[in-house]
């Protein structure tokens, strides 16, 4: 069974975190809810507080398929200078393992040296990035070798449905797409 690892950090835009972590779970998926530090109880942008499964910290790359960063600015901030968010990147990025980041956080990817050209996220947020490729209105979800990036709250569902994709296959990822009701996710 794949393994994801999705960082709360404190400011997450909920839509985003909970789609993520829900629909890969109903893909049979593990999903690992990591805090930055002991407060495993962490407040999102909405004062909605998800309580996480561990420390981002513990969790090491060999024990992860894929990291999936959900947006929201301030939480993007804070994922952009952790340690710990930062080297797992690179360490993921360096072995081709799979990274997912939602409206905000392709920030996060690039404080890394992880984005790639070819990329889309929040409207504005691409003001912050210098990397080049930003593809705004094309797709709700744009995939670029290892990196998978989307839009923001609206697109969370047909995001997390990609993530499927990417680590199950066509099947589970059909099947799911029906029973959510996700008509748009192929558009």
């Amino acid at each position: 069974m794949p393994r994801v690892l999705v960082p709360i950090a404190t400011g997450f835009e909920e839509i985003e975190a909970v789609s993520i972590i829900d629909v890969l779970r109903r893909a049979g998926i593990d999903v690992i809810m990591g805090a930055l530090d002991e407060t495993l109880a962490v407040q999102g942008a909405h004062g909605i507080t998800m309580l996480c499964d561990g420390l981002v910290g513990e969790i090491g790359v060999d024990e992860i398929d894929m990291i999936v960063l959900p947006g929201g600015w301030g939480a993007t901030k804070t994922l952009a200078h952790d340690v710990n968010v930062q080297n797992l990147l690179k360490a993921m990025d360096n072995m081709g393992k799979n990274i997912g980041a939602i409206c905000a956080a392709p920030y996060a990817l690039e404080a890394a040296g992880v984005l790639k050209e070819g990329y889309t996220c929040y409207p504005s947020i691409e003001n912050k990035i210098t990397t080049g490729g930003f593809r705004g209105d094309e797709n709700a979800v744009v995939e670029s070798g290892n990196i998978i990036t989307s839009r923001g709250p609206g697109s969370a569902i047909c995001f997390a449905l990609t993530l499927v994709k990417r680590l199950t296959d066509r099947a589970t990822y059909e099947a799911l797409k029906t029973d959510l009701l996700a008509e748009c996710c192929d558009r």
